[in-house]
């Protein structure tokens, strides 16, 4: 059996199974929709029900809310038809890149601070993976499981990927891999993932916001930018807890050293005081307000901003720019969110 899905207003039409989401359906039949987590979090995917009906699947509630749900929305990553559907949706006019299984060998692990380690994989000589600036692979775990990772390099490099890797307390995949992992490891993973990816058709000055290890994409996207000569301003903040947390600064430093059209701002939220910070401190979506909001809220409206970290940073730092003047299709996100930590190990293969 199957369903099919219209998605409104382009008139598009595909067929989903009752298995698939309609976001995995959407994937497969080559259409373009908004998606970040794809496990129901994040909320970038949320559309609206026009008609038919949906099992809504596992979320937090945090993504959609009962009223949001009452007034027909849904998690187009979670939701899944139960009978023809119509949902209103925005489309990326872009093409889309298939994901496709791959495997993968870790070439080496390079740790970037306390809790941030680089993995480098390295791909068959006959492999190249096509992706765009931004997105993300997902690791194929010998327990059925996925760990989705940002990839922090241009799409250039299209056959050693790199990750930059938060280890998380309890975390099963990122303590294997800091702890067990061993180089040559043999890995599986499906990409490219995401709607978080530059825009290269537009024009617009670039604000980029990361916190932690939301630098990984942006950093991708900023080596394309540098690669391809592309001279849009660019001012990036990256918020951190504290001066260590700020894993590898110095390569945002030469950027903007070198290239007069970046400028780097660096925000600590809780600095140590044997971190001696002179800098930006409080949050870092703050820090973005601080310097363009303005008492017309018109201070945003020229901009495009990339956002990626925390989901709690990145809904606050979207509600907030748009408030600010911001264009709502001028915000894109990616927020980064952690499985729930389990006792046992198990590596992927």
């Amino acid at each position: 059996m199957t369903y099919q899905i219209t998605l409104q207003p382009s008139g598009h039409s595909y067929p989903s199974k009752p298995s698939e989401t309609v976001l995995e359906s959407a994937i497969g039949a080559g259409f373009n929709i908004p998606y970040g987590c794809r496990n129901g979090t994040c909320g970038s995917c949320k559309g609206l029900i026009l008609s038919g009906e949906v099992d809504y699947g596992d979320y937090a509630a945090s993504a959609l809310t009962e009223a949001e749900k009452a007034s027909g929305k849904a998690l187009f990553c979670c939701a899944r038809p139960l009978s023809d559907l119509s949902v209103e949706c925005r489309e990326i006019n872009e093409g889309v890149i298939q994901p496709r299984i791959i495997p993968a060998r870790v070439e080496r692990k390079e740790q970037l601070s306390h809790d941030v380690m680089a993995l480098f994989l390295k791909l068959p000589s006959s492999e190249h993976l096509k992706f765009k600036a931004g997105q993300y692979i997902e690791f194929l775990l010998k327990d059925g499981k996925r760990r989705a990772f940002s990839l922090a390099n241009a799409p250039s490099q299209d056959n050693m990927l790199e990750l930059h890797l938060r280890l998380i307390p309890g975390g099963q995949f990122t303590q294997y891999v800091f702890n067990e992992m061993p180089d040559k490891a043999i890995l599986r993973i499906e990409a490219p993932f995401g709607s978080f990816y530059l825009r290269e058709d537009s024009e617009k000055p670039m604000i980029m916001v990361a916190g932690g290890t939301g630098f990984a994409p942006i950093k991708g996207i900023i080596e394309h930018l540098l690669q391809h000569n592309i001279q849009r301003q660019i001012t990036l903040y990256w918020g951190a807890r504290s001066l260590q947390d700020l894993y590898m600064p110095a390569l945002p430093e030469a950027w903007a050293a070198a290239h007069p059209h970046i400028t780097f701002i660096p925000v600590l939220s809780d600095a140590l005081p044997e971190d001696h910070w002179q800098g930006r401190t409080g949050f870092v979506h703050q820090a973005v307000l601080d310097d363009f909001a303005n008492a017309e809220n018109t201070g945003l409206a020229n901009y495009e901003v990339y956002c990626c970290g925390a989901p709690a940073m990145v809904e606050v730092a979207h509600a907030s720019f748009v408030q600010a003047g911001l264009a709502e299709d001028a915000f894109l996100s990616d927020a980064f969110n952690y499985a729930k930590p389990v006792t046992s190990v198990l590596p992927a293969t």
